[in-house]
């Protein structure tokens, strides 16, 4: 059978750092809504094997919801494969890449951690510090919201996991490295400052790895255990004295093998930052593009939750996940066999006019917005409830303060086909009163 083959624009990251392809995706949503793209070649990545790509709201939704036919253990959830069999065993413990029933005793951990009722006590604490946050954007004059903004998600997650605070520029760097890979700002991110962090952190960071290459010449995959050496190492000194309470004493109490405890550690500690942390900055990009429903939000501010769902519908974090076909099937009229990649691709489906009237437009009264930046089905995200509250918070501390916030020069776009992020969004407190 011969599949056509759509290259350009879909996968290569540096698409992504121009812009997501809003007109691509809708040209594919009517066109061709489940095809087949290519894996060529990126810098030192090898080319992949293709994969089916998934554009429509409804075609996502099966996919997600649809463990039996379309499964994140067969070959994890990222399109590329693991480098080895061993890579794959091990990236396959964590709870992202688990199907039931297995998922399900690794999510009741975490759940029992994020609970509304969890996040709620936690809501002081973040809503003292985004005022912080915006207090010194305000101080200053003018700032990168991207880096302030990046502290929230940083210190709410070491706060959940009983990481002390003096470490967190750990977890950013682990996110930038592991996640932000394909960007070369990121790839080899390296922001703690030694003299800051504790023992403990500085023990870690002596066992960073050293960027190198295989013998075959291809790069580490930064998900592999010997990438991730620093930081399975400061999880099991962390976990000899964990603070009472915290996830990482709920971890210990889950009676869970050695992989599993240090890939769900990977798991809070880049997955836990990263939807906020690139939701934060996006969702305000949307708003100051849009002064009229930014005044609109000024004057309504009961607006605030429905904001932050358009923002995250408008902005999602993520731009895909992979699952494996676990049986030949159909999707959109595609035969997809066995072991195929199948991706869905979340902006996409967050603009499928079939769900959302007038999808291109933002509109912070939009309701419903059934909108999947968070997932849907059984991997929907544990961690939704409290980047919600974080987003919440900062938008208010944000509208309390006046005049206002305005772009103070271009944002710069994260390359990356996985993270929909923004490395840098300068601001400034408009001068008007």
């Amino acid at each position: 059978m011969t599949v056509e083959q759509v290259t350009a624009d879909v996968f290569l990251p540096g698409t992504y750092a121009r812009g997501v392809p809003y007109a691509r995706f809708r040209e594919l949503r009517e066109k061709s809504p489940v095809c087949r793209i290519g894996e060529p070649a990126v810098g030192p990545w090898p080319p992949g094997r293709g994969f089916w790509a998934v554009f429509r709201h409804a075609d996502v939704q099966h996919v997600l919801r649809s463990p039996e036919t379309f499964s994140s253990h067969l070959g994890a959830t990222q399109l590329r494969d693991p480098d080895t069999e061993a890579d794959l065993r091990f990236v396959r413990t964590t709870m992202l890449n688990q199907d039931p029933p297995g998922h399900g005793r690794l999510r009741r951990i975490t759940a029992s951690a994020l609970t509304p009722r969890a996040v709620r006590e936690l809501e002081a604490v973040i809503e003292a510090r985004a005022r912080a946050l915006v207090g010194r954007i305000a101080e200053r004059g003018e700032a990168d919201f991207v880096e302030l903004s990046a502290e929230l998600p940083v210190r709410t997650l070491a706060h959940v996991l009983g990481v002390p605070q003096e470490d967190g520029a750990l977890i950013h760097d682990w996110a930038n490295r592991i996640v932000g890979y394909q960007d070369a700002d990121y790839a080899l991110s390296d922001t703690a400052a030694r003299e800051k962090l504790t023992p403990m952190g500085r023990a870690a960071l002596a066992r960073r790895p050293a960027p190198r290459t295989r013998p075959d010449g291809r790069p580490v995959n930064p998900r592999s255990r010997e990438a991730l050496a620093d930081m399975f190492h400061y999880a099991h000194a962390l976990a000899e004295r964990p603070a009472p309470g915290s996830v990482l004493a709920l971890m210990r109490e889950g009676g869970l093998t050695r992989d599993e405890f240090e890939m769900m550690f990977f798991l809070f500690a880049v997955a836990g930052s990263e939807a906020p942390r690139n939701a934060l900055p996006g969702g305000l990009l949307a708003l100051l593009d849009h002064p009229d429903q930014f005044a609109l939000l000024r004057s309504r501010p009961e607006l605030v939750p429905s904001a932050v769902e358009e923002m995250l519908r408008y902005w999602p974090p993520v731009m895909h996940f992979r699952r494996t076909a676990a049986h030949d099937t159909e999707l959109g009229g595609r035969l997809i066999r066995r072991g195929e990649k199948v991706a869905v691709f979340h902006p996409s489906a967050n603009r499928d006019e079939r769900v959302f009237p007038d999808p291109d437009r933002f509109d912070v009264t939009r309701t419903p917005n059934d909108h999947v930046s968070f997932g849907y089905g059984p991997h929907f995200c544990p961690g939704a409830h409290l980047a919600r509250a974080q987003m919440r918070a900062v938008l208010r501390a944000v509208l309390d303060r006046r005049p206002g916030l305005e772009r103070a020069g271009e944002p710069v776009r994260l390359t990356s086909n996985f993270q929909n992020g923004l490395k840098h969004l300068p601001v400034r407190w408009r001068t008007d009163r």
